[in-house]
């Protein structure tokens, strides 16, 4: 399997080619980053064959069989559809868009293509919520509640890495399709109830810092989901899973009790990296011929309640 990391040298970039790097049978034969010299050392200092600056040089090549997008959100419609049409399998990072007529399209084209078009919702990977999944679907669980915080301190521009981007992120449209898809995902269906509160704008970056979001499940279960780009304090998403028989705490990987006793995980999964995991899926996919956990069509759900929350804004 021979694949192209287009966003090479961003944080999620390098997190996909590391966890790439644990996989038998694939080379990452491209990356592509916006930079001539500086992608052209990265690609040198990794040992990999082709550097590109744009996304149309990469996926023209014969040796690119499947495509990681890495890349800014408000490209990722536009760059799975034409990787798609050039025959090239693709994973995109979340979201797979930033609209649900972009996501739809996306749809549409994979539909059309029969290629494997996976959107990157690491949450159904992660050990600590494949842990908690495996228990619901053996009706050893069940969820009342999930509460959950999506805190950064982002009143700047700038990336997991502290460095400046020329795109702006957004608490709905990328950090709440985490909790969003997981939530469904989860509970087995999509929201029959979806409401969203947000402050005010930024006044130089023009999106809201801070979010509240409800969610309700067709069996009763809710979701709480705080997100700020205001917090200046620990970073990052924790998942807290109110259930019928225990009180369970995900940070990532890693998964706790109501008292902060780390549970096991080790006989989850193959690897405790959710993005190897998300990666070993998507090759999978393509070599099996079928259709990957996270396919866009099975995401397409949680991109509607995203789109019900934000017209539910005042």
């Amino acid at each position: 399997m021979r694949l192209c990391v287009a966003g090479a040298y961003g944080a999620f970039g390098m997190k996909h080619l590391d966890a790439l790097a644990n996989i038998d049978g694939v080379e990452v034969t491209s990356v592509m980053g916006p930079t001539k010299d500086k992608i052209e050392a990265f690609a040198a200092e990794r040992g990999i064959g082709h550097a590109g600056t744009t996304l149309e040089e990469c996926i023209a090549r014969d040796d690119v069989d499947a495509v990681i997008l890495s890349t800014p959100t408000q490209l990722h419609a536009e760059q799975a559809i034409a990787c798609m049409k050039a025959g090239k399998h693709v994973l995109v990072e979340i979201p797979m868009a930033d609209s649900l007529a972009d996501s739809q399209e996306i749809v549409r084209v994979q539909q059309e293509t029969g290629l494997v078009a996976m959107a990157g919702q690491v949450r159904r990977f992660n050990p600590s919520h494949q842990w908690i999944k495996n228990k619901i679907d053996a009706g050893e669980l069940k969820i009342q509640q999930m509460d959950v915080q999506t805190y950064f301190f982002r009143r700047t521009n700038t990336n997991a890495k502290g460095e400046p981007r020329s795109w702006t992120d957004h608490l709905l449209w990328h950090h709440a399709c985490h909790t969003v898809d997981l939530f469904q995902y989860q509970t087995g269906g999509q929201a029959v109830e979806a409401f969203g509160l947000q402050g005010p704008p930024h006044p130089d970056l023009g999106i809201a810092m801070d979010m509240a979001i409800g969610l309700k499940a067709a069996d009763g279960a809710i979701c709480t989901l705080s997100l700020s780009f205001n917090n200046d304090g620990p970073l990052g998403t924790f998942f807290r899973y109110i259930c019928d028989k225990g009180t369970y705490i995900a940070r990532y990987d890693d998964l706790y009790d109501g008292y902060d006793n780390q549970i096991d995980l080790s006989g989850v999964a193959v690897s405790n990296n959710g993005i190897e995991l998300i990666d070993r899926e998507f090759i999978s996919a393509i070599q099996e011929g079928r259709k990957p956990n996270g396919d866009v069509a099975d995401v397409l759900s949680a991109m509607e309640t995203l789109d019900k929350i934000e017209r539910s804004f005042s």
